[in-house]
Parts: structure tokens; sequence; C-alpha cells
């Protein structure tokens, strides 16, 4: 049967038609609420599929991730409204069938492919069930397991860039105070003695003479040499900031539907 598979494998299917032309996405999936199974789907049609159409499982059939349903796109896309998407009752279901009915019959006998849907007196002889009922599946406990996401966060360590040491050359002057020592002429006279009378008499009386010294001087001499002056290296060292890490999460919210303004209807519930 068409039916046979969960809801949560319609709800990630794309409607077609029958030639495969695309209708829209498949949106939620009402389930009987006798059999449990998946009887229609609501599929996104209009501009931007704003609008979400009826359509019966019935009739249909799944191939790969298409859902291929027996009627064009306007047929689904003109679909009567249905004001409480919430729950589909019966006499929504019989107005949505009589509207299909038009361009396939045998939808409701079953004969169009589908297993068949429970009709008005099966329908009106439900039974109210004791414990738990998963509509996804087989009846389970008492409970549901709600969830939610949550951020999980760590640290990784990347490269963040590159540091280099490098040495270049640059002239500077500098100024060095050096002593420096000369000779300068100096005039020295002494009296004739006894001991220099000899060395004084030795030439003419009068005569012209001419007599030298050779004087020095010393001056600085500037060389340069390469001494080592200190030793350099790149280290690392570790800080520790703050950062704030924002994250999207999603969360199960937990919805109760109360039965007591429908006692006595009996339909389909849309799959959450």
């Amino acid at each position: 049967m068409t039916n046979a598979m969960g809801p949560d494998v319609y709800q990630r299917l794309t409607a077609v038609d029958q030639q495969g032309n695309k209708i829209g996405s498949v949106g939620q999936v009402y389930l009987n609420d006798q059999t449990g199974q998946p009887d229609w789907v609501t599929v996104n049609t209009g501009l931007f599929g704003l609008r979400e159409s009826f359509a019966p499982l019935a009739g249909s059939r799944v191939d790969g991730d298409r859902l291929v349903l027996p009627f064009d796109k306007d047929v689904v896309k003109d679909a009567p409204d249905i004001d409480d998407t919430e729950h589909l009752d019966l006499d929504e279901q019989e107005g949505l069938y009589a509207y299909y009915d038009r361009y396939v019959s045998g939808l409701r006998s079953g004969t169009a492919g589908n297993g068949g849907r429970t009709d008005r007196a099966d329908a009106d002889r439900g039974h109210v069930r004791g414990e738990g009922y998963d509509l996804s599946g087989r009846t389970t406990d008492d409970a549901m397991t709600r969830s939610e996401e949550r951020l999980q966060v760590g640290t990784e360590q990347v490269q963040a860039g590159r540091a280099r040491l490098r040495k270049y050359v640059v002239t500077e002057q500098q100024s060095v105070q050096v002593p420096v020592t000369r000779e300068e002429v100096r005039v020295e006279r002494e009296p004739i003695t006894d001991a220099n009378r000899g060395a004084a008499l030795s030439g003419p009386d009068i005569s012209e003479e001419e007599h030298e010294v050779v004087l020095h001087e010393e001056r600085p001499v500037v060389q340069t040499e390469a001494v080592p002056v200190e030793r350099v290296r790149l280290g690392t060292e570790t800080v520790t900031d703050e950062e704030t890490v924002t994250g999207q999460v999603r969360k199960e919210q937990v919805e109760v539907d109360d039965p007591t303004g429908t006692a006595g209807r009996h339909g389909n519930q849309p799959r959450r």
C-alpha cells in the first residue's frame, strides 16, 4: 500500500504529477485516527509555495524522492480550503474526496491503488486507547522524549601569522676623544760658562748661521672592528582572551491537544 511508510518519509518528498512535473513540496502528513497510517498530505503550492493544498495519498506512489500523485498541479492547487488545519474531520474529508473524485474515481473504495480509507461507519466505531500511542509507529509507553540541541564549544589551534627576526646595517656618527702629542719649538738660552766656552768660540766672531730641528706630532688613526654585543632570538608566549560564540540550536516543544472539545468526532490528526 502507498501509505505503509512512516509520515517522516513523506515529509521529505516532492509531489509531482504523472508526467513528472513538479507540483510542490510535501508539508503536513495527516494520519487516520484508527489505523495510524497516512491518509492525506498537504502540498505547498502557489507563488513561493505559500499555499497549502490537501491531496489524498490514495492512488499515489513513491518514486525515489518524489511522491507521484494522480492529479495535475492545477487540480491540487484548486482543492477546497480547510479552515482548521489542526484536524481534518469527516465532513472536510468528504468534501475533499468529492472534489478529487471528479478527476480520479474510486479513491475512497481503494480501487485507485490505495489500500482504502476507513469509512464513516468504521470511524464512528473508533475506540479509546488506554496507553500512550506513537502516531509515527508502534505503541510505546505513556511518555515521549523531548530533545534539544546545545552548543558544544571547543578550540582548535590554527596558524595566525608569521614573525621574522632580521638584522640590517645602519651608519651613524660617533665622536671619541683621543689624546695626541706634538712637539713645539722652545728657545733655550744658556750663559757662557767655562764648560761651553770652547764650543761658543769655535766659529767666527761674527757670522750668519741657520739651525733647524725636526718637530713631531701624533695624529689619530681611525679604523673599525666588528665585535659581538648581544644575542637576539624570537620566542612566543601564550595569552588567554575570551570570545563570545553565538550559534543556532533547535529544541523540541511539547504541545497538548485537548480532545474535550471534539468528543465524538473522528478523523485525522496532522503529523508534526
